[in-house]
């Protein structure tokens, strides 16, 4: 996969916007593994991270607009087939999607904020976020803080790793893993927040 990647590197910035928009189409590579990566190997210094933060947060706030485009055109019903047909192919099961879409109607600016912190998720809810016909300036600015902390958090851990003496492998698969275990929490706080809400107003009167 470094192969490839470096090959596109090559092309500088440019070559850096093409990785992170294309991720947001397809996530291959995962945009965690890709920000780690460009971190430890694209950024000497702070300010050239700096660039890369801008450069891939403007790609990936680029890339759910595209979506929400989508989803605006295609309308609520094709979209629901569309993830329907697709969505076990890109990792995103058709449950989940619905499930915030549903939650994307209580809270659409929320829901958009805290769906840039889910892998695969983030990259597709925005075909929900269009196809329920949500302001598009509340989702375009949930979205952009939201891909901005994501980004930056991913970038600067692989800035920090450059150079040091850890496991790049052994490193990145505790990311991983901790990636994972929110987008469990998240997605637990989904299904059972509002029963649990329901339950502390009673016990407080």
């Amino acid at each position: 996969m470094t192969g490839p990647l470096s090959a596109i590197l090559g092309f500088g910035l440019f070559g850096v916007f093409c990785l992170a928009f294309t991720e947001k189409i397809l996530p291959v590579p995962p945009s965690h593994v890709l920000l780690l990566f460009l971190g430890m190997t694209a950024a000497p210094d702070g300010f050239t991270l700096a660039i890369l933060l801008v450069v891939t947060t403007l790609a990936s706030f680029l890339g759910c607009l595209v979506w929400y485009g989508v989803g605006r055109r295609i309308g609520f019903d094709r979209a629901d087939r569309l993830i329907e047909r697709v969505g076990r192919y890109v990792f995103l099961r058709p449950a989940t999607y619905r499930k915030l879409g549903q939650a994307y109607r209580c809270n659409h600016v929320r829901v958009s904020l805290l769906a840039q912190f889910i892998p695969t998720v983030r990259n597709y809810l925005p075909i929900a976020a269009g196809a329920l016909s949500l302001p598009a300036l509340p989702f375009a600015i949930a979205t952009l803080l939201g891909a901005t902390i994501w980004n930056a958090g991913f970038l600067l851990t692989g800035y920090l790793l450059r150079g040091s003496s850890q496991d790049s492998f052994t490193v990145g698969l505790r990311i991983i893993v901790i990636v994972v275990a929110l987008e469990t929490a998240f997605m637990l706080a989904l299904r059972y927040g509002p029963a649990w809400r329901r339950r502390i107003r009673l016990v407080l009167g």
